[in-house]
């Protein structure tokens, strides 16, 4: 089968091999043909190394297609089901889900150090144990949710990742309050999703951060009240806020420089939510001072903060009820043979979600 391979760490491009196999069935497994996937910055991410993933590996993580086969001992899903590709399935025993925090289980992580591909040359790893630029994928049962069929394949595959952590990022854990004031420095998917989500929950005034044109342009149309460079944020502040700093900031980029920025730029006893992957070696530098004297919160959002499946469940019912656009979040759709041209646009900006049709 066809799938975009990244050789080694470090290169910024893919090659499209039509010697791949998907490997790995058997009890407890599902084999899936993928039909639509989103490119999600934390796959450039990865290539780059900021991310742990060994090498070479098939990136994509944010993918949906309908189910081929399931191993023995299968029961949530069927042959012919459509399904989400859940990149950080729960297992349902571990401490963390028992408390209710299946957001931070570790079980899918476990499966990231074991190649689930193979070409004549040898193994092939798929990204975060998953791996959805390719034309199939064997995965972990829970790794496939089943989704109603009026669900369109490319706006499943958004709701597997991008929109999940964004939304989430604002309904979850920031639990945006309605009259609020809000900024969000980083306005791709993941931004623009975590925009709506403050939409929702009735923030008053929606500041969108962005050093591109077209992003800022398009955050208005999802909600955001205005929409600004990085360096007309301080006059933003200041008319918005009278100076005081915003109620909640959402930093979506994931570099300490702009988690330091959305930092000063909450207000004392504001809630600063860290939504962006970043690197092992960034560090962010609080001094124990304004730690203790401005009271701030500073809230990481994993996966959107909270149970995975219910969010999908509440994003499906408020996309049905009109309420969150999911289809204007794509704005290019191109097929795998060109998966570096998506690549290009998302490094450039210029694309909110590029989806990948297989």
């Amino acid at each position: 089968m066809r799938a975009a391979v990244l050789q080694e760490i470090g290169q910024d491009k893919l090659e499209v091999f039509d010697d791949v196999e998907a490997t790995g069935f058997g009890p407890g497994r599902v084999r899936i043909r993928v039909r639509a996937t989103g490119l999600c910055h934390s796959d450039l991410s990865a290539m780059a190394g900021v991310l742990p993933q060994p090498a070479p590996f098939i990136p994509g993580h944010e993918g949906a297609g309908e189910v081929l086969e399931v191993g023995e001992g299968v029961t949530n899903a069927k042959a012919g089901d459509r399904v989400v590709v859940c990149w950080l399935p729960a297992c349902g025993a571990c401490p963390a889900c028992k408390r209710g925090q299946t957001e931070l289980c570790l079980a899918g992580f476990m499966n990231a150090g074991t190649a689930n591909f193979k070409r004549p040359g040898g193994d092939v790893f798929g990204f975060a144990g998953t791996g959805t630029f390719t034309e199939e994928v064997v995965v972990d049962a829970g790794c496939a949710v089943p989704i109603p069929d009026d669900v369109p394949f490319d706006i499943a595959a958004l709701i597997g990742c991008g929109v999940t952590t964004g939304l989430g990022a604002a309904l979850n854990t920031a639990d945006v309050e309605a009259g609020s004031s809000v900024a969000v420095i980083g306005c791709g998917g993941v931004g623009v999703s975590a925009i709506q989500g403050a939409r929702l929950r009735g923030a008053a005034e929606i500041v969108a951060v962005d050093p591109v044109l077209s992003r800022r342009e398009a955050a208005l149309r999802f909600g955001a009240t205005k929409a600004v460079s990085p360096d007309e944020l301080p006059d933003a502040k200041q008319s918005v806020t009278a100076g005081e700093g915003f109620d909640y900031v959402f930093e979506v980029v994931g570099r300490s420089a702009t988690a330091r920025t959305a930092y000063e730029n909450t207000r004392r006893g504001g809630t600063l939510v860290v939504v962006g992957a970043g690197a092992m070696d960034d560090f962010l530098q609080l001094n124990m001072f304004e730690l203790f004297f401005d009271e701030k919160r500073i809230l990481p959002s994993m996966y959107g903060g909270g149970d995975v499946l219910r969010s999908y469940e509440r994003t499906i019912a408020l996309w049905r009820a009109g309420r969150i656009d999911l289809e204007g979040l794509i704005t290019h759709r191109v097929p795998l043979g060109d998966i570096n041209e998506a690549l290009d646009q998302m490094r450039t900006g210029v694309s909110l979600r590029t989806c990948i049709e297989i």
